[in-house]
């Protein structure tokens, strides 16, 4: 089964969630989950794709 989100209520939906975020990854509890996460394999991944 396929859904289709129009283009549209997916921005809105990132445009009202965005401040949170990135209050969020501003916090200390944010910095600290951040650095947890790149430990992890999945992290690490990750960065392996940006270099």
């Amino acid at each position: 089964m396929s859904c289709t989100i129009p283009k549209e209520a997916l921005e809105s939906f990132a445009h009202a969630i965005y401040p949170d975020i990135i209050a969020f990854f501003e916090s200390e509890e944010g910095q600290r989950e951040y650095e947890e996460w790149l430990q992890t394999e999945e992290g690490q991944k990750a960065i392996n794709k940006i270099k």
